[in-house]
C-alpha cells in the first residue's frame, strides 16, 4: 500500500485494504455513529468528518499490516474516538483470532465505543480508566502490539506505554512531521530499535515501529 490513492468511500477503503462485505459493513455502521455522536460530542476535529474514510479509517487500518504474525493481544491507549484501536479491532474481528483491549479514561468518548462495539457485534475490552494508573496496569496483562494516536509527543508516549512493553511487544505509533525530533528526544531517556514506514494517508507522517524499550536509567 503506497499513498497513491485517495480513500474517499466504503468502496475504495474496500479495494485498498482488501476486505469482507461484512467488515465494510461495520465499517459503515461506525461511521454513521460518528456523525451522529459528533452532533454532541467532540470526537474528531470537524474539519476531518467529511474525510472519515482517508483521515480516520484508512490512519488507522495501515497498521494492520505490520503486525506480527503471532500478534494475539492489542492494546490502545489514549482511544478517543477509537482510532485507530476501534479500527483495529473491527478488522481483527475477520480473523477472529485477536483480543483488542482499548483504555479512554473520557466518560462520554468511552460510551461512544461501547456503542461502537454494540452496534457492530465485536468483542472488545473498554477501559475508562487513565493508562498511567495502577488499576489499568492490573487489569492489563501481556500484551503483543501497543497502539497510540495524536496522543502524546513520543517521549510522553514512551514514558505512558512502557509498563506495558516486553521483549516481544511491538509498537505502532502514528506520527506526524515531527516525528525524527520526537524520536531524538526520546532516545535521551530511552533505548529501543525502531523502523519508520510511510504512511498512506499523509506524505509527511510516519508510521513508528517500535520495540525493545527499555530505560536508560537501568544500565
Amino acid at each position: 500500500m503506497g499513498q497513491e490513492g485517495i480513500v474517499d468511500s466504503a468502496e475504495s477503503f474496500g479495494r485498498k485494504f482488501g476486505i469482507s462485505r461484512e467488515t465494510l459493513e461495520r465499517l459503515t455502521t461506525y461511521a454513521q455513529l460518528l456523525g451522529r455522536w459528533q452532533k454532541t460530542i467532540n470526537l474528531v476535529a470537524p474539519s476531518t468528518l467529511n474525510d472519515t474514510w482517508q483521515r480516520h479509517f484508512a490512519d488507522s487500518a495501515q497498521l494492520w499490516q505490520f503486525r506480527p504474525a503471532s500478534a494475539r493481544v492489542w492494546l490502545d491507549i489514549g482511544s478517543g474516538a477509537g482510532f485507530p484501536g476501534l479500527v483495529l479491532a473491527i478488522l481483527g474481528a475477520e480473523a477472529g483470532a485477536t483480543h483488542h483491549i482499548l483504555v479512554e479514561s473520557d466518560a462520554r468518548k468511552a460510551a461512544f465505543l461501547r456503542e461502537v462495539a454494540r452496534k457492530t457485534g465485536i468483542v472488545v475490552d473498554i477501559l475508562c480508566m487513565r493508562i498511567e494508573n495502577s488499576e489499568t496496569r492490573a487489569k492489563v496483562k501481556s500484551v503483543d502490539c501497543i497502539t497510540a494516536r495524536a496522543l502524546a509527543p513520543l517521549p510522553r508516549l514512551l514514558e505512558m506505554s512502557a509498563p506495558y512493553f516486553e521483549s516481544k511487544t511491538l509498537g505502532l505509533f502514528l506520527k506526524g512531521r515531527e516525528v525524527a525530533a520526537e524520536i531524538e528526544q526520546a532516545a535521551q531517556s530511552w533505548r529501543f530499535d525502531y523502523e519508520l514506514k510511510p504512511s498512506v494517508t499523509d506524505e509527511y507522517a510516519r508510521v513508528v515501529l517500535l520495540k525493545a524499550l527499555k530505560p536508560k536509567r537501568e544500565e
